[in-house]
């Protein structure tokens, strides 16, 4: 007597049970990548769409085509703000030195080490306002530390925030504290992976020092310092909060950088035209990509050359 056959259940059927495993990264990335979509890419698109008309925000569009780019060339304020920009980007390089200098005395064993890394941690987790209200504390013109010590070494005293030719340097030297400290940590985490093994052979090999540095240590440090190079550059592009607290711009506008000139021109009571700011935030976005394609073709250069 013939026997029935039965289907063979053992393996999932329907396209989801079989790919499970595929899916489920994805899965979780989803709502992330929505979010991405939604809030970010989204309105990088608007905001090039929005740079075309004139706009006050509420009323109707009018469609002027270039009309707000040209009028940016001839702008004071707006090469004011460009070339504070620039400076803030340089100077804000300079966090990237001084942090892997400070990861390298940080990663020795030292007595006390755990205090020092402490005091080094802790501009990092204080917020961009009290940095602000601190440093502006500090160079108060009547009763700032800064001047307090400038009187006792006989100088007299320098008020650096009312100062046009000083401002815009005052205000750096203030995103700098939490800028060296970021950088040092992602140092310190790069120190924690570099190959014992490779440092011990470049010993044997007589290297030390700065050679030891250049050649085995910061090669192995690469992925922090991209990071770091990008990480630095977008925090000078997009600079607002210390200028917004300690000099709201001035004196007589002397430290507006694109993203507070945006703000002034799209959202202040100076401004709501919203078209003339979305045509600064396209030109500070650009600014960005710039420098960061050039930094990611590098790296897959490098790569690629290994």
């Amino acid at each position: 007597m013939a026997t029935a056959t039965h289907p063979d259940t053992s393996q999932p059927t329907g396209f989801i049970r079989r790919n499970r495993q595929k899916l489920a990264p994805w899965v979780f990335l989803a709502p992330g990548l929505l979010f991405f979509l939604f809030y970010v890419i989204a309105p990088i698109f608007q905001s090039f769409q929005i740079s075309f008309y004139q706009w006050d925000g509420l009323g109707a569009k009018e469609w002027v085509g270039m009309q707000n780019y040209q009028e940016l060339v001839t702008d004071r304020a707006f090469e004011v703000s460009l070339w504070n920009n620039l400076k803030w980007l340089l100077m804000y390089l300079l966090a990237i030195p001084a942090g892997l200098g400070i990861a390298l005395f940080l990663n020795q064993t030292v007595t006390g080490i755990r205090l020092y890394k402490s005091l080094f941690f802790f501009p990092f987790v204080i917020s961009q306002v009290v940095v602000g209200l601190v440093f502006t504390w500090f160079y108060d013109p009547t009763f700032g530390l800064l001047n307090t010590m400038l009187e006792y070494v006989g100088m007299k005293p320098i008020n650096v925030l009312g100062d046009p030719k000083l401002a815009t340097y005052g205000i750096i030297a203030a995103g700098l504290w939490p800028q060296i400290a970021y950088c040092m940590i992602l140092y310190l985490t790069g120190l924690n992976a570099v190959d014992p093994e490779q440092i011990e052979a470049a010993r044997l090999d007589g290297a030390k020092g700065l050679r030891m540095l250049w050649h085995v240590v910061l090669p192995q440090l690469a992925p922090a310092t991209f990071i770091a190079f990008v990480v630095t550059i977008i925090g000078a592009l997009r600079s607002f909060d210390l200028i917004s607290i300690m000099t709201n711009g001035g004196p007589f506008g002397s430290t507006r950088v694109l993203s507070f000139y945006m703000f002034e021109k799209a959202l202040s009571e100076y401004g709501f035209r919203m078209g003339y700011g979305a045509a600064i935030s396209v030109v500070l976005f650009l600014i960005m990509l710039i420098f960061i394609a050039y930094f990611l073709w590098s790296m897959w250069r490098q790569e690629k050359g290994h």
